[in-house]
C-alpha cells in the first residue's frame, strides 16, 4: 500500500507548502460563492504546477470471469426468478396452512367421526399442501410476470406492479368466471400498487 501511494506519503516540504497554500486559496473562493473566483483558483493551480499536479492511482479491481457474468444473467433472468419466488411462495403458504389448521383443525371432520391424532395431522398437512401450491402458483405467476415486463418495457416502475397485478389476479379469479376475473384483476393490481409503493417511498 505504501509502494502505491508513495508520491502522496513520501510528500516534499515545497510539495506541502503549495498544497498548504492551495488549500487556502480554494476555501476563500468556494466561501466567496462566485464560480469565476473558484475557476479561477483551479486555472491557476493546474497552469503553474504543471509538473506538480499528482494524479492519485485507484486501486484496479478484476473484470468478472465468463462463468461469474453466466451465472450473474442467469440469476437475473426471469426463469430462476419465477422459481424462486415459486418456492417461497410454497413454503410461505404452508406455513399459512399449518397456521389455519392450528386455529380451526377440524373443519372437514365431521361430527360423527372420531377425533383422532391421525385425523388432525392428516388435516394439517392437507392444509399445508393445498395452501403451498397456491401460493406458488401466484409467486410464480407474479415473479415471471413482473420480469416480463420489465424486460419488454425497459422500465421499473410501479406502472409494472399494476400490470402484473392485474393480468395475475384476472387470470387466476377467470377460472371462477368473468365477474371474478375482473374483480381478481382489480384486487391484485391495488394490492400490488400499494406494496410496491410502500417499499419504494418508505
Amino acid at each position: 500500500m505504501r509502494e502505491r501511494y508513495r508520491h502522496i506519503v513520501d510528500m516534499s516540504d515545497e510539495d506541502k507548502e503549495r498544497l498548504r497554500k492551495f488549500h487556502m486559496d480554494l476555501n476563500t473562493a468556494v466561501n466567496s460563492d462566485n464560480p469565476a473566483n473558484l475557476k479561477s483558483c483551479l486555472s491557476s493551480y493546474i497552469l503553474n504546477n504543471k509538473g506538480k499536479v499528482m494524479t492519485m492511482k485507484l486501486p484496479t479491481f478484476p473484470l468478472p470471469s465468463p462463468e461469474e457474468v453466466r451465472v450473474h444473467r442467469f440469476m437475473e433472468g426471469c426463469t430462476f426468478k419465477s422459481v424462486i419466488s415459486c418456492a417461497g411462495g410454497m413454503v410461505l403458504g404452508g406455513v399459512f396452512g399449518l397456521f389455519t389448521a392450528s386455529i380451526d383443525p377440524l373443519s372437514t371432520v365431521t361430527g360423527t367421526e372420531t377425533v383422532t391424532t391421525r385425523a388432525v395431522a392428516k388435516e394439517m398437512y392437507s392444509r399445508a399442501v393445498s395452501h403451498g401450491k397456491n401460493f406458488a402458483v401466484i409467486g410464480g405467476l407474479f415473479a415471471g410476470t413482473e420480469c416480463a415486463l420489465e424486460t419488454v418495457r425497459g422500465k421499473s416502475d410501479i406502472l409494472n406492479s399494476v400490470m402484473t397485478g392485474a393480468l395475475v389476479g384476472g387470470s387466476i379469479g377467470l377460472r371462477a368466471g368473468l365477474q371474478a376475473g375482473f374483480a381478481g384483476a382489480a384486487g391484485f393490481a391495488a394490492f400490488s400498487t400499494l406494496i410496491d409503493y410502500y417499499f419504494r417511498h418508505m
